[in-house]
């Protein structure tokens, strides 16, 4: 039996959390950071499990973007997984598309960093072309390690977003994007 839920980080239950981090664990052996776990919450999250089993997640999150210098109010998907035994079913499709449907409704525009770029590319997502940089304290800083691996999804209030464009996050501690 397949069942999807969405709920918010304040809604997550302790064991929740406990076959959250088991998942996450299962797929990014020593890659998912604290830092990577603490950006995962703060938003709603689409638990998806097969006959109870947590075998699917993805987290979105608000973050403010800046588009060629104006703010947009982003919701910005985070610790988007499925286990391995079960990939290739539809179970993350399925967990990005909700995910997509509440950016649809509630955010100016959507936003991603991610290795797996067709993935996203094949569910509406778009490859940011543009330069990409950090807000500090100090002023915008370029970050061009992430050239390639930040994708965006339009909303109905920004349609058409300028891809060439200069694409700025706000600063937080660990992985910029």
């Amino acid at each position: 039996m397949i069942e999807q839920r969405v709920v918010p980080s304040d809604g997550l239950s302790e064991d929740e959390r406990a076959q959250m981090k088991a998942l996450f664990d299962s797929i990014w052996v020593g890659g998912f950071s604290k830092e990577d776990w603490e950006h995962t919450f703060g938003g709603l999250h689409v638990l998806r499990r097969v006959d109870g089993e947590l075998v699917a997640h993805g987290a979105v999150v608000e973050r403010t973007l800046w588009l060629d210098g104006a703010p947009f109010r982003v919701g910005y998907l985070e610790a988007v997984a499925t286990r391995p035994a079960h990939q290739g079913h539809g179970h993350g499709s399925a967990v990005v598309e909700a995910l997509d449907a509440i950016v649809q409704e509630d955010y100016e525009l959507g936003g991603l960093s991610t290795g797996r770029r067709r993935f996203y590319e094949r569910l509406g997502w778009l490859l940011w072309r543009g330069p990409l940089g950090v807000r500090t304290a100090d002023g915008d800083v370029p970050t061009v390690f992430e050239h390639g691996a930040v994708l965006v999804l339009p909303t109905p209030r920004v349609p058409d977003p300028d891809l060439d464009a200069t694409l700025v996050c706000d600063l937080r501690s660990g992985d910029d994007w």
